[in-house]
């Protein structure tokens, strides 16, 4: 089990149980301690997930045929579907194609990351510490902001703060509240989401898997152990599946709600 998933502690490390806590997030430094470059487990893992994208679409772009191979296939479905199911439904062809490169580098960005969570020898998503899902929520705050100055000016900020067709003195209430949920919420629920989602998903499997470890690796083993023990590895192959589902749907919801936002910057009426 250990050789697989390499965090969880063993029984004979220590008396009882480990739970996994917080401090999975925060792994020793083991490259450039004491610089600016210092790499730890999750930088790590982000870099292989960045360094797997590169490659992926450079083998895939690299040589365009008119049949395509098994990689430039790959990257033409998830970039049709992309296109497809987010851009061109939700802002049309022009505004599909003209964000397709954002919300394309979005999506594989986050899937890419939130997958490693599930990968063995990594076993922890790259977007569960909140740079990388603020890096991302930044990136289509000022895109959906961007592509609402180009579209209307300085009309889209008037829009936004002061909805047409109001009665004036309901201002002093709603404006604020539009600040707040246009230019606060919005990348702050964008953060949250995507991190909540990968740390919760990371404790589920450390626990179900460290559980396994433990009554299989015990001094004491008898069939109510065993069992038990098969239990949490059934639940956490089961919950292995589930989270790559979740690294999908996280994936999906963090591109669509970027377009959806450039789609409401770009409308001429909320």
């Amino acid at each position: 089990m250990n050789a697989v998933l390499p965090f969880l502690p063993r029984a004979d490390e220590g008396e009882g149980f480990h739970a996994p806590t917080l401090g999975e997030f925060f792994p020793e430094v083991f490259l450039f301690e004491g610089t600016p470059f210092e790499i730890n487990r999750i930088i790590m893992v982000r870099l292989i997930a960045a360094a797997a994208l590169i490659l992926l679409f450079w083998i895939g772009t690299s040589r365009m045929k008119i049949v395509p191979g098994r990689f430039q296939s790959v990257i033409e479905l998830g970039i049709g579907f992309v296109r497809k199911n987010i851009g061109e439904d939700l802002l049309g062809r022009r505004d599909g194609e003209r964000f397709l490169p954002v919300l394309t580098t979005i999506f594989f960005m986050v899937f890419a990351l939130n997958v490693t969570g599930v990968i063995p020898f990594l076993n922890i998503a790259g977007s569960s510490l909140i740079g990388v899902p603020l890096v991302l929520a930044a990136v289509a705050y000022i895109t959906f902001i961007y592509a609402g100055i180009k579209a209307r000016g300085g009309k889209f900020f008037k829009d936004a703060l002061f909805p047409p067709g109001v009665p004036k003195p309901l201002y002093i209430l709603l404006t604020p509240i539009e600040f707040l949920s246009t230019f606060v919420l919005r990348p702050v629920s964008l953060t949250l989401r995507l991190l909540m989602n990968m740390v919760v998903g990371h404790l589920l499997l450390v626990l179900c898997f460290a559980a396994t470890n433990f009554f299989f690796t015990s001094g004491a083993i008898d069939g109510v152990a065993r069992l038990i023990g098969g239990g949490t590895l059934a639940f956490g192959f089961f919950f292995t599946l589930f989270e790559l589902l979740v690294a999908v749907l996280q994936a999906y919801i963090f591109t669509l709600l970027t377009a959806v936002y450039i789609q409401l910057a770009v409308s001429e009426e909320h």
